[in-house]
């Protein structure tokens, strides 16, 4: 019979759960965690105790990036100071009997590797040189500006006459033009056979552009104060006085060439018209005509010419920290004239 079932079984049916109770309980889980914590006795403390933990950690962090940033550029300026005061060149103590050897190499330009403030000071240590015997311009070069050619010519010859050292040029591929310039002053020549040397002539070159714009229908727009301050600007055209005054500056520049070679070369030279037309010739053809004494390399005139094998090299060459050096320099100035455009003019 139904009241004979025992009370328990009927409360021990199961009741069906809802569909959306367990996202409900799964959302509350956070709230609760945090009801939680703010149950616990003392978590305000242990929240800001990390929170000053971590900005402590920070800040050691930081500081320690910024000692290593000092530490190098202190390392940095140490080794650029100590590169700048180290010298590549020999000291001018050195007494021993040697060849002095400055290269001269590539264009002969200011600023560059070639250049006459270099090349100068390579060849005042090496005549200063109680151990020199001699000295050597090794010569790799197809020429360059005519000042700065000038400047080593006049030195070699003033440095000559005040040390009493002979001063010898070696010519390897090329010595042309400016090259040249600068081994006509030395005591004798030597070439390979197959050497370009010469090339006595002087050169001004530049583009003309007034056809093409007139195609293009541009018009060029030159304002100046001064009758010829336009003076061979490419977008315009070429007057024949503008023409005239040029050719005159380079016929100027040409008999200085010429008068140089020929105080340097004296009656070694032959009489031809095409010395001075701006050819060049081999090295065989250069002796031949008087521009060059005997064939020989670097050590065939340490060896047999100034008798001291030895070979000591006074080129001045421009190191990474001096480059470093140009380059930072010109950063500080590029800043202090960006900070200067700042200040207001005075009025």
């Amino acid at each position: 019979m139904n009241e004979s079932q025992p009370p328990e079984s009927q409360g021990s049916q199961a009741q069906p759960t809802p569909s959306g109770a367990a996202p409900a309980a799964a959302s509350a889980s956070p709230r609760a965690e945090g009801d939680r914590l703010a149950a616990t006795p003392g978590w305000e403390r242990a929240t800001f105790e990390k929170l000053m933990f971590a900005t402590l950690e920070e800040q050691r962090t930081a500081r320690r990036w910024r000692s290593f940033v000092r530490l190098a550029w202190l390392a940095f300026f140490v080794f650029l100071i100590w590169t700048l005061a180290y010298r590549a060149a020999p000291s001018a103590d050195k007494t021993s009997p040697h060849t002095a050897v400055i290269e001269i190499k590539g264009e002969i330009a200011s600023g560059g590797e070639a250049s006459a403030e270099g090349i100068v000071a390579g060849m005042r240590a090496a005549f200063e040189d109680s151990g020199a015997q001699a000295v050597v311009l090794l010569i790799n070069s197809p020429g360059g500006s005519p000042v700065q050619a000038g400047i080593v010519n006049d030195e070699i010859a003033r440095l000559r006459s005040k040390h009493k050292k002979p001063v010898y040029a070696v010519v390897e591929e090329s010595c042309a033009s400016a090259a040249y310039y600068i081994a006509a002053a030395t005591d004798r020549i030597f070439v390979d056979k197959a050497s370009i040397v010469g090339s006595i002539g002087v050169l001004m070159d530049g583009f003309g552009f007034t056809g093409l714009m007139d195609k293009l229908g541009i018009e060029r727009r030159l304002m100046t104060a001064g009758e010829n301050k336009g003076f061979l600007d490419p977008f315009s055209p070429q007057t024949e006085k503008h023409r005239v005054f040029a050719q005159s500056m380079l016929d100027q520049v040409h008999r200085q060439f010429i008068d140089a070679v020929k105080t340097g070369r004296g009656k070694r030279l032959k009489d031809t018209p095409e010395l001075f037309s701006g050819l060049f010739w081999t090295g065989q053809q250069a002796i031949e005509l008087g521009m060059a004494d005997q064939l020989g390399n670097l050590d065939f005139v340490a060896r047999e010419v100034v008798k001291a094998e030895e070979l000591v090299d006074y080129t001045r060459r421009e190191n990474v920290a001096e480059r470093l050096a140009k380059k930072f320099g010109a950063a500080i100035g590029a800043g202090a004239i960006q900070a200067l455009k700042t200040v207001p003019a005075l009025r």
